[in-house]
């Protein structure tokens, strides 16, 4: 599937700013709507309703086959399910949500629905867990999402673990009043055309309710947001970055998780509340608002941490708990023989670097009784197969490899030669390139090329390791240091990270000498949780240039006091007045190079502790042990910023 949800919100203008100037809106005319294409969007001010007289016969949806090369007693349905980011994007803003309160949502998706789904006259297949089955709608109930439905004579059904006939269907149908739900409804296939409005609501219907609405939406006590910019579009945005993995796997397992347990503290805490009684003060009414007390303030902390996954801005700064497979990687520690084992990775090389090698490396190195040499085509394969205390001597050439690179234990991987000769590039998806929970690991002399590694081109999730003349060609994030490791950096090249070059987490050690990180969202990123123990690092001879945001940037939480009463303070010493705030609906970084990060919106309390103001001069901040001789140039949103939460 193609990526299209890569598209900012101001690149999509024409898409999702759409003037309908119609007093009445028949389905023909919203079908045209949808239906027309990005060059209509931009055709100017007199194209306002000459497409709804456009409208070609024929369907513009494509068929989905039951069961591809199989004979189904059932009738094939419309294939609405491989929908692109900005078309449902698009569909719900303009068409479905609008600018709708929480409290709203079902009066305007019936008022949605009610102008593109033919009220009647229409066949489906009610599909359940255990059986499909074709029916013909005679009315849609619009507000209650119900179809009133007959059964198709002869039955045409397909059962999983079960068995019906056509009187236990008619009995079926009889129990539930002839009404389905429309959420279980397949629309099916018609060529004329008619029928695609109605699949594409019916489709938008069932995907909102399933991935974007939440039980507790409509009980929010802050009703006066735009639900769209606030739930809608993140949610849908995080589905399609989980879909097309742009997510760490570890962070999607917790985000689900969170999510199973949100829902069932939001259930438990409604059958609660629904059995006190309003004016009873009897001693198990008071235990059970008591219950209900606790119960709501989890609800209200699981919907915190995900409300951090859900927002962009949010899960790249604060996010950082997950899984990773490194982790189940266990060190193998040394050889029961005792031999020291040098690997050579070479694909094939000439008798001159041969000699070198003997001569520069291996008669130095192997010169020991308990010392072996094994050679490799790959480097992975070559780190696979080290224990304690081993080497990789990796020589020149271009290695493309398919999967990740996992460092358990204290090794040495050293390019036999300049970084730029010796390159290792990740050619597949996955969660990281390099993952190092050793003791004591050791890069040097290698270039290694990233693409599309979700949690970064290097993780540092334990132990120590040493980076030293390394080029990092960076996709999306660069360096990662979690909590309680230690990184050495030293004389190393970082660019073209999508989030931070070097991203630091509390607790950790950090120490950067005369390396050169450039070109990412951000230089460095801090995370400074209150909560936890400050990370402590040494910044020494960097030159941090040419970044999108800041050179380096803190995050850390907001004082209490300074929350409540939401006042900023002046400029910190060398920094300009602050910008004004960007439009509400553009969730990111902005301003003038003064310490100063500005967020999207202000939400309720019980939403969103997030505020933006200046800080102390962060070069005297106390996580720096030792920062001197650093040079910062073209930093977009200035050299040194501070994100508060």
């Amino acid at each position: 599937m193609e990526a299209a949800h890569d598209e900012s919100p101001g690149d999509m203008e024409s898409f999702v700013h759409v003037e309908l100037e119609l007093e009445e809106t028949s389905p023909q005319s919203s079908a045209a709507a949808l239906f027309r294409g990005e060059e209509d969007d931009e055709s100017g001010e007199d194209s306002g309703t000459e497409h709804f007289s456009m409208v070609k016969p024929g369907t513009r949806l494509q068929r989905q086959e039951r069961h591809p090369g199989v004979t189904s007693g059932l009738p094939d349905t419309f294939q609405t399910s491989h929908l692109l980011f900005y078309e449902r994007f698009k569909a719900y803003q303009d068409y479905m949500l609008g600018d709708c309160k929480p409290s709203e949502i079902k009066p305007f998706i019936a008022d949605y629905l009610r102008n593109v789904v033919e009220p009647r006259d229409w066949q489906a297949l009610w599909c359940t867990d255990v059986f499909d089955v074709l029916l013909e709608v005679t009315d849609v109930d619009f507000s209650d999402l119900k179809a009133s439905v007959s059964l198709v004579l002869p039955l045409q059904c397909e059962t999983r673990g079960c068995e019906l006939d056509e009187e236990s269907m008619k009995s079926l149908l009889e129990a539930t009043r002839h009404r389905v739900s429309l959420l279980e409804l397949q629309v099916v296939f018609e060529e004329s055309g008619t029928f695609d409005m109605t699949a594409l609501a019916v489709e938008h219907l069932r995907f909102f309710y399933k991935h974007i609405w939440r039980p507790w939406d409509e009980e929010d006590e802050d009703d006066d947001f735009d639900y769209f910019v606030r739930c809608v579009e993140p949610r849908l945005r995080l589905y399609y970055d989980i879909l097309e993995d742009r997510v760490p796997a570890g962070l999607v397992s917790e985000y689900q998780l969170l999510l199973s347990d949100c829902t069932r503290c939001f259930q438990q805490f409604s059958v609660l509340r629904s059995g006190l009684s309003s004016d009873s003060e009897s001693e198990l009414d008071n235990v059970s608002m008591v219950e209900g007390l606790e119960l709501f303030n989890q609800h209200e902390t699981l919907k915190r941490k995900l409300y951090i996954i859900e927002n962009p801005l949010l899960r790249y700064v604060l996010a950082y708990k997950g899984n990773s497979p490194s982790l189940c990687v266990q060190s193998r520690g040394k050889r029961e023989s005792g031999v020291r084992m040098v690997h050579v990775v070479c694909d094939s090389c000439n008798p001159q670097q041969l000699q070198s090698l003997l001569n520069d490396r291996l008669l130095p190195d192997c010169s020991a009784d308990d010392t072996e040499i094994q050679f490799h085509r790959d480097p992975v394969s070559a780190v696979d197969s080290c224990h304690e205390g081993d080497m990789v001597l990796v020589l020149p050439g271009v290695y493309r490899v398919t999967s990740s690179m996992f460092l358990p234990d204290s090794i040495t991987v050293e390019g036999f030669g300049l970084p730029d000769d010796v390159v290792i590039e990740k050619k597949s998806k996955g969660d990281s390139f390099v993952e190092s929970t050793g003791a004591d690991v050791r890069l040097s002399n290698i270039k290694f090329i990233q693409h599309d590694a979700i949690e970064g081109i290097l993780n540092v999730r334990q132990g120590a390791l040493s980076l030293e003349n390394c080029v990092l060609q960076c996709n999306t994030t660069g360096v990662v240091l979690r909590s309680s490791a230690h990184l050495s950096m030293h004389m190393c090249d970082l660019y073209g990270s999508k989030g931070a070059g070097v991203e630091i987490y509390p607790g950790s050690r950090c120490k950067l000498v005369g390396n050169g990180i450039h070109h990412c969202k951000d230089g460095i990123l801090i995370k400074d949780f209150a909560k936890d123990v400050m990370p402590s690092i040494i910044m020494e001879n960097n030159v941090i240039h040419n970044n999108e945001g800041y050179g380096v940037i803190l995050v850390k939480g907001s004082s209490e006091e300074s929350s409540k009463d939401g006042v900023e303070a002046e400029p910190a010493r060398g920094g300009t007045a602050p910008t004004p705030e960007p439009p509400p609906a553009e969730a990111d970084e902005d301003g003038a190079p003064s310490l100063k990060v500005h967020f999207c919106r202000q939400l309720s309390k019980s939403k969103e502790a997030t505020c933006s103001r200046p800080v102390e001069d962060l070069m005297e901040h106390e996580i720096f042990t030792a920062i001197h001789g650093n040079q910062f140039r073209r930093n977009g949103a200035g050299d040194w910023g501070t994100f508060f939460y």
